[in-house]
């Protein structure tokens, strides 16, 4: 039996068959994988060009519906702009500079130019009138015309501090929610971007999905994947996000991908890379913090507790020192 198959296998007929036979498949398999295979990147390029299309013809309807008036933007109020070009307060301020600290601080749009202008208008001239008010008029404060002076010029230096004071404080509280949030961004991008995902559709994915921790860092992502849509230099997109978020993080992500498009570097290792200093950074605040609190709990230790440390072991024995006495 052995003999048979050995003699059966050895037959120069059937190792001519079984020779044609491979070179059969061999010559299918190498024709039909090209047309088997799907070209990935021509189907992402599709599917951004579907998308903005969608988003295109979604305007314009909107634009359509609402007739003449319709705008991209929200407009300003009227007695604002009334009253800012009546004035002419835009000469007194950099509009350029203007535009970027509102969009740092999340307020976008020419009515947004034109509401800080029309407080910071409004305010000294309230401050002022109040204060002149409580100390001339109802005598609040019974002090010599020099102090009463001074106090008035005290509230005007504050109506022209508090609409930069309050611009101030809204930029830091978004970007402490974006510091914070961004780590776990860098993670969902590299996760998308390692997954075959382009640039755009990555960025729009991480927007949707990091809006639990922070709306302020997927408001600035969103704004990002529309710039990549529809900016001529996918460059300008990324020095712009840099420019609104102002977080140095941010901006070293930005200046890898600006590097990454112009050179053809991998995106997904320096992605990797800063991910990894933004969590390692954020771990560094916080030991600092940690670190810092001991000497800031000094002096409520010394007169809050120590006193009443002092009290709770002294008081029994001089009760009993009085008793025995």
């Amino acid at each position: 039996m052995a003999g048979d198959i050995i003699r059966y296998v050895t037959d120069p007929q059937f190792m001519g068959a079984l020779l044609t036979a491979i070179a059969v498949a061999a010559t299918v398999i190498t024709i039909a994988l090209p047309l088997l295979d799907r070209n990935q990147f021509k189907q992402r390029m599709n599917s951004v060009a579907i998308e903005r299309e969608a988003i295109r013809r979604r305007e314009r309807e909107r634009m359509a519906t609402e007739g003449p008036r319709a705008s991209l933007r929200s407009a300003p109020k009227g007695y604002m702009k009334r009253l800012v070009e009546q004035f002419d307060l835009k000469k007194h301020a950099t509009s350029d500079d203007l535009k970027i600290k509102l969009a740092a601080a999340g307020y976008r749009g020419t009515s947004a130019e034109y509401t800080f202008l029309f407080f910071r208008l409004v305010t000294p001239i309230a401050l002022v009138t109040i204060a002149a008010l409580a100390v001339f008029v109802f005598d609040v404060v019974e002090q010599t015309l020099a102090v009463k002076m001074l106090i008035v010029m005290v509230a005007l230096f504050l109506g022209f501090k508090l609409p930069e004071m309050q611009l101030s404080s809204q930029t830091s509280k978004r970007q402490l929610s974006m510091k914070r949030a961004f780590p776990d961004a860098l993670d969902l991008l590299l996760i998308c971007v390692e997954s075959g995902m382009s640039v755009e559709h990555a960025f729009r994915k991480v927007s949707t999905e990091i809006v639990p921790q922070s709306v302020a860092l997927a408001e600035e992502l969103a704004l990002m994947t529309a710039e990549l849509s529809y900016l001529p230099d996918r460059r300008t997109a990324y020095e712009n996000l840099a420019r609104r978020t102002g977080l140095e993080s941010v901006k070293s992500v930005c200046t890898a991908l600006v590097q990454s498009e112009r050179y053809g570097t991998p995106v997904g290792t320096a992605l990797r890379t800063l991910s990894q200093e933004s969590r390692d950074q954020r771990m560094n605040e916080a030991e600092k913090k940690a670190a810092a609190l001991p000497p800031k709990l000094t002096v409520p230790m010394i007169l809050f507790f120590l006193p009443v440390l002092f009290v709770v072991i002294l008081t029994p024995a001089m009760i009993r020192v009085f008793d025995w006495k």
